[in-house]
Formats: structure tokens, C-alpha cells, sequence
């Protein structure tokens, strides 16, 4: 890029210097050339007053040596009688044509040119002065002009081209600081990131590739927790399967022991299927669901593997839809891994109680225990932490759920004496203030510290 940008400066100007420099030097010469001629023909003229005061030859001869053109050997006097004082160079053919045309001209001769002059005497015979040029005095100081004016051109040329070097350095190097961030972003290392440097374009190009690679890096992190969640979903009809099977083992051949775990081979099927759907599915609208409707679905199913450890559970919701703003897989799933914990994490026989709660602008769903409780909830909170030995993601699960809505997950500790894990779901907008509004909610501040 840098030798383009050069090539590019050379070319351009070079061709505005070339569209001053051949003017003026062509002028220049021109210049040089008509003050060589008007020299010539003012020393001519200043023997015209001496030819109409004499015509002595001697007299001629002094005031011809006095102009400086006479002295280096250069006028000449044609006479009418033929006569010639000085040096001629002139040929006949212009001297006779001079005295026919009775006007100054210029006739080109050997070694430059000549200046005749006609000059019409009291006989009425025409006496010529001649002047000779020699083309040294035609283009004195040409040469030297059109040296300077090619050293100014080439000067240009070199500044310019040092300009756009400078110009091209800054560029090439924020391209190339660029060019080796994708490259490693491309190698897998996501957390290169650049200073934007360079021209308007370049900075923005660098200001879009932080943002690129920062959105990869959220888009990567959130595949990867997507895959753990899907995977995740997987315990819950694993669970379910285990236990019939460790009932299967204690009681075999019973028939009833065989149709529940024949069920629950079939709920991972169907789990595995959905997982595979929920893996292609593509970004959408988020579509909504009764609450109701899956948190009955699917406590149906634990209540199975409630009977058969003994547990005793309650359900209290409200008797119509509960709508809230999630799909009905994703609220099965946060559901499953809840109660998943219970089971997993409380002695066989352990009570727990699942509320749905409808309120105005959220939807809250309980899940109490009469478990031992979690000794750190902050802990727990975090995702992949776990202190008794499971992969810590369903809390994670729900508390990502909450937050899409607007809403949020809280761990305390329920009537039972156990765990209550509270997911609040929030069904509507939250209402900006007004100025009004706000100057209210300021109000009611300050009287609450007063």
C-alpha cells in the first residue's frame, strides 16, 4: 500500500507541476527571446537621429562604435550609394527587401537572427540599419530558468511523495494491527480487541471489530451455556428412570414396575427429541403459555416418584390460566431442574409445596421444602457451583429465565423449614415515571427518611 500510495503522489504531481513548469518556461523563453529583440532594435533607433544630422562616413563609423551592439561587432549602416559601415551579416535578398517593404523586421541568418531597419534619409533613398542577434543573446537565462523550475518540480514531487509516505505508514499500520486481530480471532482467540487508530474509515472499521468480536464473544458464551442447559433437562427424565429401575431391581418381574420404567424410557426419548428440536430452533418472537397448565403437566409426572419416595406435596395455584411470557418448554424445564433439586438434594420422604402465585405485573412460582436448606444461597447463585455434588445450572437455568421476563429469582427459607426458591415471571411492562411521577416518588423518599 505504502509504494501505491507513493505511486499515486508521484503520478499526481507530477502532472500539476508539469502543467506550470512547461508554461513558464515556455514564457520564460519568449520573455527572454522579444527582450533580446526589443534590445536590438532600441540600439538601432539611436542611430537614427545621427543619419539625419550627417551622412559623413567617418562620423557614421564613431557613432556606430559608441552603441554597444556597434562596438561587439554586431550593427551595420547600408547606404543608399552601397556603402556599408560596420559589420554586416544580413543577406541582400532581406536587405533589399527592407528598404521595399520601409518597415523593421527580423530575418533569421547564421548564429541568430538580424534586425533591419529601414531609415528613409533627405535624398528620399532609404539607408538600413542592421543589428544582429546572436541566439545566445536570444535565450539568455532560458537555461538557467528552466533548471530552476525542474528542481522546484522535483522538489514537489519528493515532498509530496514523503507526505503520502507519512499518510500511507499510519494507514498500513492500523490495516496491518486490523489484519492480525482477525487473524487471531480467526486462531480462536477471542479476547484480542484493538485501539482504533487511523483515518475516519479505518477507526470505525476498528471500532466495528471490537464490537464484532465482543458479540462473538457474548454469542459463543451463551452456545455454550445453551448446550449445558439443553444437556441439563436430560437429569430430570434420567432421574425419573433411574428410580423405577431401582424399584424394578428391588421387585422383579412386577408388571407395574416394568410399565413405569417402560414410561419413563420413553419421557427420555421424548426428552432427547425435544432437546434436538430446541437445539435447531432459531431466534424468534417469544411465545407465551399457561403456567397452570405446565405446572400441573408436570408435577403429574414427579408425583410418580413422590408416592414412591414417600414424599408428601402440595400444589396450590389459581383455578383459571395463569399466562406468563415464556414458552412452555422453558418453563417445564426450569420446573423440572427445581424439583429435580428437591428430589436429588432432601432425604426420601421429605414434603414440598409448589405455589403458583398470579399477581398484577408478575406471576410468581414457590418452591418450598421441609429440607435441611442451603447453607450459602449466594454460592449456589452462581453458575456451575454447587456444594453437594451436582453441576449447578439449575438455578442458573431459572434465574436466567426470570431475568428475560423483566423478573428475578430469589433463594430464602420456607414455612416448611426447608429451601423456598421464589421465580418471579413478570407479565407487564415496567411503567416509566413521569415528570410528575418522579417528583411524587422523590416526595415520598424524603418523607420516608424524615
Amino acid at each position: 500500500m505504502r509504494r501505491a500510495l507513493a505511486r499515486v503522489a508521484t503520478a499526481v504531481t507530477a502532472m500539476v507541476a508539469l502543467s506550470f513548469v512547461v508554461p513558464l518556461g515556455l514564457l520564460n523563453s519568449q520573455m527572454s527571446h522579444d527582450r533580446a529583440l526589443i534590445s536590438a532594435e532600441r540600439q538601432a533607433a539611436s542611430l537614427v537621429p545621427v543619419l539625419t544630422v550627417t551622412n559623413d562616413p567617418d562620423q557614421l563609423d564613431a557613432a556606430i562604435g559608441s552603441i554597444p551592439a556597434g562596438a561587439a561587432g554586431r550593427l551595420a549602416l547600408h547606404l543608399p550609394t552601397g556603402e556599408v559601415i560596420g559589420s554586416p551579416h544580413a543577406p541582400d535578398g532581406d536587405l533589399a527587401e527592407a528598404r521595399r517593404l520601409s518597415r523593421t523586421f527580423t530575418a533569421e541568418v547564421a548564429g541568430g537572427k538580424v534586425l533591419l531597419r529601414p531609415v528613409l534619409l533627405d535624398s528620399g533613398r532609404p539607408a538600413v540599419i542592421e543589428v544582429h542577434v546572436p541566439e545566445a543573446e536570444l535565450s539568455h537565462g532560458v537555461a538557467k530558468s528552466w533548471t530552476i523550475l525542474a528542481l522546484v518540480a522535483i522538489a514537489l514531487v519528493l515532498v509530496s511523495v514523503a507526505m503520502a509516505d507519512r499518510l500511507a505508514i499510519r494507514v498500513v499500520r492500523a490495516a496491518d494491527r486490523l489484519a492480525q486481530a482477525v487473524k487471531r480471532v480467526a486462531g480462536g482467540d477471542l479476547a484480542v480487541r484493538i485501539v482504533p487508530d487511523g483515518p475516519a474509515e479505518l477507526h470505525e472499521a476498528g471500532e466495528a471489530f471490537n464490537h464484532m468480536a465482543d458479540q462473538l464473544a457474548r454469542l459463543l458464551t451463551a452456545e455454550r451455556e445453551a448446550g449445558a442447559d439443553l444437556s441439563h433437562r436430560l437429569r430430570t427424565p434420567l432421574t425419573a428412570l433411574r428410580v423405577n429401575l431401582d424399584g424394578l431391581a428391588a421387585h422383579p418381574g412386577d408388571p407395574t414396575r416394568i410399565a413405569q420404567s417402560q414410561d419413563a424410557l420413553g419421557r427420555l426419548e421424548e426428552a432427547v427429541d425435544e432437546l434436538i428440536a430446541a437445539a435447531r430452533r432459531t431466534g424468534g418472537k417469544t411465545a407465551g403459555c399457561d403456567a397452570a397448565a405446565v405446572v400441573g403437566e408436570r408435577l403429574r409426572f414427579w408425583s410418580a416418584l413422590a408416592e414412591d419416595q414417600d414424599r408428601l406435596w402440595d400444589l396450590v395455584a389459581p383455578g383459571g390460566p395463569v399466562p406468563v411470557p415464556v414458552p412452555a418448554p422453558e418453563l417445564a424445564a426450569v420446573i423440572d431442574a427445581l424439583l429435580g433439586n428437591v428430589f436429588r438434594h432432601t432425604p426420601h420422604g421429605t414434603s414440598f409445596q409448589v405455589t403458583l402465585h398470579q399477581g398484577g405485573n408478575s406471576t410468581g412460582l414457590l418452591f418450598a421444602d421441609a429440607g435441611p436448606g442451603i447453607a450459602d444461597p449466594e454460592t449456589a447463585l452462581r453458575r456451575g457451583a454447587s456444594g453437594a455434588g451436582s453441576t449447578g445450572l439449575g438455578l442458573d437455568i431459572a434465574r436466567r429465565l426470570a431475568e428475560s421476563t423483566g423478573g428475578s429469582l430469589r433463594v430464602g427459607t420456607s414455612l416448611l423449614g426447608g429451601t423456598q426458591i421464589e421465580v418471579w415471571l413478570r407479565t407487564a411492562p415496567r411503567p416509566s415515571l413521569t415528570r410528575t411521577g418522579r417528583h411524587t416518588a422523590r416526595r415520598a423518599r424524603r418523607k420516608g427518611r424524615a
